[in-house]
C-alpha cells in the first residue's frame, strides 16, 4: 500500500507561490516545475509500483478545493480528510490503522508530497527492493536516506549501523540514532561522520508500524483504535471526528522515529536527484 501524505499547511514557498499562481496554497498543490503539482508527481510515481485501489491520500478537510483539481478521472487513490491537524504522528498513524482494519498483513510506503525527484523508475524500483527485504524482516521500520551536501538543519539526520543486509544498490543498515532537527553543531557532526539525511520516506509492515505507534504515542493509537467499529459504514466519519477532538499533536519523525532507533533499518537511496521544496531557494 502507498500512503501518500498530503495534509501539511507547509507555506515555506508562500512568496513564490504568489508570484508564480497568485495564491497562498501548501506546497504540495503547487506546479513547480512541470504542469503537474508535486501531490500528483508523489502519486503518479506510486502508480508505478502500487495500484491506486491501494494508494490512500492522507489530507485536511479544508484542501477538498486544491483534491478536486488535482484528483480527476476515474482511477482515483482513496482519501483520509483529517477533520483538524494534530501533527504529522497522527497523519501517519491513521492511515496505518485503516489500512490495518482491512489488510493486516499489509507492506506499507509512505510518501511525503512535497518532494521533487529525478529518476522515479530507479526509485521506485528501489522502493519494491526495500518492500522485498521488509517482508524476510518485518521486525524493521526501513527509512529512506540521501547522501547529504550541506549540515541540513531542517532535515532529520540518520546515523548508520551494522549492516542487516544487502539490496543491489547498497546495504541495509540498522540505525544507531535518529535526529529530528538538530542543531546547528550536530548537523555538522553529522555530516563530517557521513551520516544520511531523513526522506521521510518509510517502508515497513503495517503491524510493525502500529507497533511502535502504540509504544511511542499510546493515546493517539487509543483514539484512532476506536475509530475501527465505524470502518467502512456511514458512521465512520464522525468516529474520526470524535478521535480527533482532543488528540494530542505530536510530530512523527521526533516522537516515533527518535525514540525508537531499534527499531528502525536505514537503506540509502540509488543514485537520483531528490530534494524537498521547502524553500524558494
Amino acid at each position: 500500500w502507498a500512503v501518500v501524505l498530503a495534509g501539511g499547511e507547509d507555506l515555506r514557498l508562500r512568496s513564490l507561490v504568489r508570484q508564480v499562481l497568485g495564491d497562498d496554497r501548501p506546497t504540495q498543490y503547487v506546479r513547480l516545475p512541470g504542469s503537474r503539482s508535486l501531490l500528483r508527481q508523489t502519486i503518479d510515481r506510486a502508480s508505478l509500483l502500487i495500484p491506486r485501489a491501494r494508494t490512500l491520500v492522507v489530507t485536511m478537510q479544508q484542501h477538498t478545493r486544491y483534491l478536486d483539481e488535482e484528483l480527476t478521472g476515474s482511477a482515483r487513490p482513496s482519501i483520509l480528510a483529517q477533520p483538524v491537524d494534530r501533527g504529522t504522528a497522527a497523519g501517519v498513524l491513521y492511515p496505518a490503522h485503516w489500512i490495518a482494519w482491512r489488510n493486516p498483513e499489509a507492506t506499507v510506503v509512505v510518501l511525503p508530497s512535497e518532494h521533487f525527484l529525478l529518476g522515479e523508475a530507479r526509485f521506485m524500483t528501489h522502493l519494491a527492493e526495500v518492500a522485498l527485504w521488509v517482508q524476510r524482516n518485518p521486525d524493521r521500520l526501513v527509512l529512506l536516506g540521501a547522501r547529504p551536501t550541506s549540515p541540513e538543519v531542517e532535515y532529520g539526520w540518520i546515523e548508520p549501523a551494522e549492516r542487516l543486509g544487502a539490496l543491489s544498490t547498497g546495504p541495509v543498515c540498522a540505525v544507531g540514532q535518529f535526529w529530528a532537527k538538530p542543531s546547528v553543531s550536530r548537523a555538522r557532526a553529522c555530516l563530517g561522520a557521513g551520516h544520511l539525511w531523513n526522506t521521510s520516506v518509510i517502508v515497513g509492515k503495517v503491524a510493525t508500524l502500529l507497533h511502535v505507534g502504540w509504544q511511542a504515542c499510546p493515546e493517539i493509537s487509543d483514539r484512532l483504535a476506536h475509530v475501527e467499529p465505524f470502518a467502512g459504514v456511514p458512521g465512520e466519519a464522525d468516529a474520526v471526528r470524535r478521535a480527533y477532538e482532543d488528540m494530542p499533536r505530536a510530530d512523527f519523525a521526533r516522537s516515533v522515529l527518535e525514540t525508537r532507533p531499534d527499531m528502525l533499518a536505514v537503506s540509502r537511496l540509488p543514485r537520483i536527484v531528490w530534494a524537498s521544496l521547502g524553500s524558494p531557494h
